[in-house]
């Protein structure tokens, strides 16, 4: 390959631009990939560590349950363009390793069907990483029917181990929130 040489421009100096402006781009296109992975990547990371109170997901019961008793409490909000009335579940206090059932009682108060979702958080946040699922409505979208009313069930516990962490001595409520709002897929 030739290069143009044009008088009073360094060869080796105009290597170094081409250099500097592919290494540019090549980051430039790294930041923007990683900008579209953020969201995915920061939501994998909050499921595993507990962070920002994200609530574990648990395929089976705790071994057994210990002697220290828990509150948990139950909110709901929901967005403004979802025409549903969400009442939460009643709190609940028991033994931390046990396992409780609980119920949200959702009503579409529209004239058709509306689809929506819910996205959860445990505060304190510090203890999210101790509030085990079983079973959620929170995991598939909900299509509710002009003015149904149905139950919406969460299978829990809390995990023993939180009586292993100091910091979460002083810990005795817990609360679980659920935010709803209409899906993407509303009215399909």
């Amino acid at each position: 390959m030739t290069e143009l040489h044009h008088p009073g421009i360094d060869p080796a100096m105009a290597r170094r631009n081409r250099r500097v402006a592919l290494i540019g781009m090549f980051v430039a296109a790294g930041m923007v990939g990683l900008a579209y992975a953020s969201v995915p990547l920061y939501q994998l990371f909050c499921q595993v560590t507990g962070f920002g109170g994200t609530p574990q997901t648990a395929s089976e019961a705790p071994k057994g349950f210990i002697d220290r008793q828990m509150t948990v409490r139950f909110d709901s909000n929901v967005a403004n363009d979802l025409a549903w009335t969400v009442t939460p579940a009643a709190l609940v206090t028991d033994n931390i390793g046990k396992v409780d059932t609980v119920s949200y009682v959702a009503t579409n108060n529209s004239d058709r069907p509306i689809t929506g979702m819910a996205v959860f958080n445990v505060s304190p946040e510090r203890a999210g990483v101790y509030f085990n699922k079983i079973e959620c409505f929170c995991f598939t979208e909900q299509t509710l029917q002009p003015g149904e009313t149905v139950d919406m069930p969460i299978v829990f516990f809390v995990d023993p181990e939180l009586d292993d962490n100091q910091e979460l001595d002083t810990i005795k409520e817990i609360t679980l929130s659920y935010t709803f709002y209409a899906s993407d897929n509303e009215g399909s």
